[in-house]
């Protein structure tokens, strides 16, 4: 079917050249190429920092050019199109700009933009626009719209939605209400303009009416796609990451480099072992290093056969695997204190399929300086010189050698290139230890670690330890000194309110801290009412954040009061309540967690360093990387590389990793996916024919109203 368009004001024979078009009818051999990299126009807002985030982490390569900058590159016909080989190029994908047109008026780059997008079927996302006619919505007034804040709204994808870009999704999209002092979500809702080809795919209830108004929606018009965003965002709002993916899955059509998935892993630390019991008249942890009271008597927690049990009956229920990190002295200890019976090692060995198993080291030894705990805060012991004296690389393999004896005598399917270390000891704790304790790194050699957990809140990063590669883990607000609801709501109090309420003051003293408390908890309640509201989601929002590092607990939070299933159950229960059955979470264990991040680290230096170029041609993708890398990428169902199936299933397409050799990567995509030929006719473009103008309120661009005639084959 052909049909006739209106673009920018020049000659079809000018704008063929500009683009770079072959001339006459196009044919399969005369499809233009098409660069996997998406253009994205700033202009300092948090909508598209939030997009340009979202590309960033998936790994999707994109070009920046922030509007705000002087110096900065000119958008024009030869940044956007050439020639490659005599094929026609267009250099992005897609186009992102802060709104429907952030260009002044008769601005050259938006005329260069629209004629791009025209002849080259490239969408644009608008990423935070007012309602307008011109971006195919009526004006947000009266009662057939509104603008304002949104903030504890369901918004619902409809059914075109969950049909196209947003299939992953359940059918609500509940935006965040963390403070009701502040406005949090600031919307315009709007129905579809009169005539205008404008499809909804996110919408929310228009207050003190039924009807309903765009948030999110497809407008066509002029041989142009626009996804017109009418909310802004940041990049940390759960309505954002809920709709980051479907965002870039329609601004690429499902054919994109890079990947996002939404990932959950749970390790239990100190299993076998016992933890320490906060003691809220001291306001410390008897046992523990920093606790000295004379008087303070240890009352130690463990887990029973009856929490095992329960452990295994949840995890059926949830479809989901603990990873526990065991400390094999402990049932030692046990079976020498209790005539040889530890009842809950033997529940535990019994259900040992139940689990995944991590190496956590024999007794839990502090494996990093000689500690000095006569003085609070401890301090690392030195020598007569200064220097420090630190824990031996044969004591440090003895705590990971013999932990791996007692699990194969135990029968536990253990892998033995994982390790964490108690209290992730060895490597740097600040203030009292600023550097890796030099025996660690050859100590983790002799043994074949080659993934090292780590606390995420001190060593976010991952990094080497020698040949080993770290697995940085969350430490939830769940304590390891806390089996009951009222202990770690004292504990809560103590960290986080002010010294004057009888705290810590760790608040005064970092403010920024996201857990501070304007007045103390109700012991009683604080914890179903406050924390786990609160760390649900705090995790919750890892969850979504393509992130996939491990959160972790300890054993003493699965007995008693069993204080972790709340806020696992509310972290699960929400996910499942957003996202269809093709989008679950993903559960990996720890070196595969690992592999998975030095990936990505690898991948986005080959990104930063310009290795990678990849486009499409047809139903044709190639990416060409340096030899090893492991290339990302996200496409529809059905792809293939070197004619096996690509990737996995996931939220409606496949994706995954596959390695280059150096050569050129080739994918196939499906039958149907290939892209429209395009081409353009002869002649002049008619003058324009201006449409009427409404009065645009103060602070919006208009859009750019030029003309040229060209012919699109579909």
């Amino acid at each position: 079917m052909k049909r006739t368009i209106r673009t920018t004001a020049l000659t079809v024979g000018a704008l063929i050249a500009a683009l770079g078009l072959p001339a006459g009818t196009a044919h399969a051999e005369d499809a233009p190429r098409v660069d996997l990299r998406v253009l994205l126009v700033s202009d300092g807002g948090p909508s598209t920092a939030a997009i340009a985030a979202e590309l960033t982490d998936d790994g999707t390569p994109f070009t920046e050019i922030d509007l705000t900058r002087s110096g900065r590159q000119v958008i024009d016909s030869g940044f956007l199109a050439d020639t490659v080989d005599g094929r026609a190029r267009a250099k992005f994908q897609a186009v992102v700009l802060p709104n429907d047109n952030p260009f002044a008026t008769g601005s050259s780059e938006m005329a260069a933009l629209t004629a791009y997008e025209q002849v080259y079927q490239i969408p644009q996302v608008d990423a935070y626009t007012y309602a307008r006619p011109e971006a195919g919505l009526q004006y947000p007034v009266g009662s057939a719209g509104y603008s304002g804040s949104i903030d504890g709204t369901q918004a619902d994808v409809t059914a075109a939605g969950r049909a196209g870009p947003f299939g992953y999704l359940d059918g609500t999209v509940p935006f965040e209400d963390n403070d009701p002092s502040v406005a949090e979500s600031y919307a315009y809702l709007a129905q579809p303009a009169a005539g205008a080809d404008f499809t909804p795919y996110v919408e929310a209830t228009i207050p003190g009416s039924s009807t309903k108004g765009s948030l999110v929606g497809e407008y066509r018009h002029d041989n142009r796609r626009e996804l017109v965003v009418t909310f802004v965002y940041n990049q940390y709002q759960e309505q954002f990451r809920l709709l980051a993916r479907g965002i870039v899955e329609w601004m690429t059509g499902g054919v994109h480099l890079g990947a996002s998935r939404n990932y959950f892993a749970v390790h239990v630390d100190d299993v076998f072992a016992e933890d320490d019991r906060w003691n809220s008249e001291l306001n410390c942890t008897p046992g523990d290093v920093d606790c000295t009271d004379s008087g303070a008597t240890a009352d130690p927690i463990r887990m029973t056969s009856a929490d095992v049990d329960n452990t295994v009956a949840w995890e059926q229920s949830r479809n989901f695997t603990f990873d526990l990190a065991f400390n094999g002295s402990g049932s030692v200890d046990r079976r020498n204190d209790d005539n040889g019976v530890d009842e809950l090692a033997d529940r535990l060995i019994a259900d040992k399929n139940d689990f995944r198993w991590i190496n956590h080291t024999y007794t839990h030894a502090f494996l990093g300086c000689v500690q000095n705990t006569t003085v609070v805060p401890w301090v690392c012991e030195t020598d007569a010189d200064g220097s420090t004296q630190w824990v031996s690389q044969n004591d440090i393999s003895d705590e990971i050698a013999n932990n791996r004896v007692w699990a194969e005598t135990n029968g536990l399917p253990l892998e033995n290139d994982e390790l964490v270390t108690g209290e992730h000891s060895g490597m740097a704790i600040l203030p009292q230890q600023p550097d890796d304790n030099p025996n660690l790194a050859p100590a983790l050699a002799a043994n074949g670690i080659d993934w090292l957990g780590s606390d995420n809140s001190r060593d976010p990063q991952q990094r080497q330890v020698g040949a080993a590669e770290t697995v940085p883990r969350y430490p939830m607000n769940v304590f390891y000194n806390a089996a009951k609801a009222a202990e770690e709501v004292d504990e809560y109090n103590w960290l986080y309110t002010s010294r004057a309420q009888g705290g810590s003051g760790i608040c005064e003293d970092n403010p920024t801290t996201t857990t501070c408390l304007s007045a103390p908890l109700d012991t009683s309640t604080g914890y179903t009412d406050e924390i786990v509201p609160l760390e649900t989601r705090i995790d919750l929002g890892h969850v979504l954040s393509n992130d996939p590092r491990p959160h972790y607990i300890h054993q003493s939070n699965l007995t008693e009061d069993r204080i972790a299933y709340p806020v696992l159950n509310g972290v699960l229960d929400g996910y499942q309540a957003l996202f269809a059955d093709n989008t679950p979470v993903v559960n990996l264990r720890m070196k595969d967690i690992g592999t998975e991040l030095k990936r990505r680290a690898d991948w986005q230096a080959a990104l930063q360093a310009g290795q990678i170029t990849a486009y499409r041609i047809g139903d044709a993708v190639t990416v060409e990387a340096p030899a090893g890398l492991e290339v990302t990428a996200t496409l529809p169902t059905g792809t293939t590389v070197g004619g096996a199936a690509f990737g996995s299933a996931y939220a409606g397409a496949v994706s995954g990793w596959t390695p280059s050799t150096g050569g050129p990567v080739g994918l196939t995509l499906p039958a149907g996916t290939a892209t429209p030929a395009v081409t353009a006719s002869a002649g002049t473009a008619p003058a324009a024919d201006p449409a009427p103008r409404t009065r645009v309120p103060a602070g919006v661009a208009e859009p750019v109203t030029a003309t040229v005639t060209a012919t699109v084959t579909d």
